[in-house]
């Protein structure tokens, strides 16, 4: 018997092409789905279209933080994460370049209340994404269209100005497919780190660049069974730093259970795509030596098995700040008739890799800026301008400090002395626990004094 994320979701009937909506949201990942489901939810007519077709995959390492929780309950979708197999996130250990490792636990209240984060694969958590966005559309007179690939995102031009006016794409294969066009008045991009609206915005619209090498990250990831070390369902994720994979790392993190019992884990690796372009290196190939030769992790994984398949490569765009954007931090995303959120946005965050729950939040934000009636004309520059403001100012603090961290990790003495130090000093490590739900406790440890006297003292 089929898993509920393995049966095919019916979206409905396809509309006629030329058809007018409130809004167009082109993908259906979490950012697309959270963007559909809250413009439906608040009255307007959307049009949500994905390219490939529900159940599917998607290449992450699977973590679904505590800002994702907030909005996730929101839309409803919380009770079935709840009702699939999931790890419930009770912490994360790190460890350095030396071998010492540190696991700062989530308080124990969070976890029972289950506020703590979740990992899942992506394949239950976007397709459970989806399905409620399927619902939210639908009831506010919308429609869903899955395998439609948007080749064209149309722009009107007048007096100078240009402004997004909706897409065109095909259903189905390139030669074979029904080719149909759709308005709006607002176009959101939704379509991860190549998504055709941000490239049209950023690119074609305002010969801004769509990517630096410096701000991307590769990362590989393989889902394994029997690893030691991880025997249930509520696991902290692991964080590794290891000699060779700086400035990146490495990760560990347990994902739920499979049909047999045994619990699955996400293993991964990234690295920034300009660090692995002057090292010339393959992380698929680095992730298969730090498993078969690393010292303590060969040991783990010795009576491990691969899932056949999983091994897949993907992209990220960071939301690290640029040093001299041509306009707006961290790229532009927003103009007349288009926002983008999420991956197409370039929100992922430069430390941890982790971009649902900017996604989620960012698309919850684009939403609350359009307003069918006074923008049935056409969604403003104005707005979009004040959009991408509001986004930085929101999240400009935190993808900023994880770029600080990011760079601080380059450097293997000092993860050694700062983890070291963190398993020597009880203050430091209560601090880095707080950290992982604690607002109060992010801040304080975004101040670079506090840090230091922690460390040095």
């Amino acid at each position: 018997m089929a898993a509920e994320w393995e049966v095919p979701i019916e979206s409905g009937p396809i509309p006629e092409s030329g058809t007018d909506f409130d809004v167009i949201v082109v993908g259906g990942g979490p950012g697309g789905s959270a963007a559909a489901s809250y413009a439906a939810i608040a009255g307007n007519k959307v049009l949500l279209l994905e390219k490939r077709e529900f159940p599917r995959d998607k290449i992450c390492g699977d973590a679904v933080g505590g800002k994702s929780l907030r909005i996730v309950t929101e839309l409803g979708v919380r009770p079935l994460i709840e009702n699939t197999p999931h790890n419930r996130v009770t912490g994360i250990t790190f460890s350095s370049p030396n071998g010492k490792k540190i696991t700062c636990s989530l308080p124990i209240e969070e976890i029972e209340n289950k506020e703590a984060g979740y990992a899942l694969p992506r394949i239950q958590f976007d397709y459970m994404m989806f399905q409620k966005a399927v619902e939210h559309v639908q009831n506010s007179g919308g429609a869903v269209i899955q395998n439609f690939n948007v080749n064209e995102v149309l722009v009107e031009e007048s007096k100078g100005s240009k402004k997004i006016i909706g897409v065109s794409g095909i259903i189905g294969s390139k030669k074979e497919g029904l080719e149909l066009k759709f308005n709006a008045p607002l176009t959101i991009g939704a379509g991860g780190y190549n998504c055709p609206v941000a490239s049209t915005v950023t690119k074609k619209c305002h010969g801004e660049p769509m990517r630096d090498d410096k701000h991307y990250c590769g990362a590989y990831r393989e889902y394994w069974v029997d690893v030691d070390g991880i025997n249930t369902n509520q696991e902290p994720i692991e964080i590794h730093f290891i000699d060779g994979v700086l400035p990146g790392y490495w990760w560990v993190f347990p994902v739920g259970e499979n049909s047999e019992g045994k619990v699955v884990v996400n293993v991964g690796i990234g690295m920034v795509i300009s660090e692995m372009n002057k090292r010339t290196v393959k992380l698929k190939g680095l992730q298969n030596s730090i498993i078969k030769e690393h010292p303590y992790f060969s040991k783990r994984f010795k009576n491990a098995s691969m899932v056949e398949g999983s091994g897949k490569g993907f992209q990220l765009p960071f939301g690290s700040p640029r040093k001299k954007p041509p306009s707006y931090q961290p790229r532009r995303s927003a103009m007349s008739g288009a926002m983008c959120v999420g991956d197409a946005a370039a929100l992922v965050d430069p430390f941890s890799g982790e971009g649902i729950g900017n996604a989620l939040l960012s698309s919850k934000i684009a939403i609350t800026y359009f307003d069918k009636k006074k923008h049935k004309d056409g969604f403003p520059s104005e707005l979009a301008e004040e959009y991408m403001n509001e986004i930085w100012n929101t999240l400009g603090p935190e993808l900023s400090n994880s770029f600080k961290i990011q760079k601080m990790v380059k450097k293997k003495w000092l993860m050694n002395w700062v983890i070291g130090k963190a398993n020597k000093k009880p203050e430091l490590k209560g601090l880095l626990e707080q950290s992982l739900s604690s607002k109060e406790a992010q801040e304080e440890l975004k101040s670079t004094w506090k840090l230091l006297k922690l460390l040095l003292f």
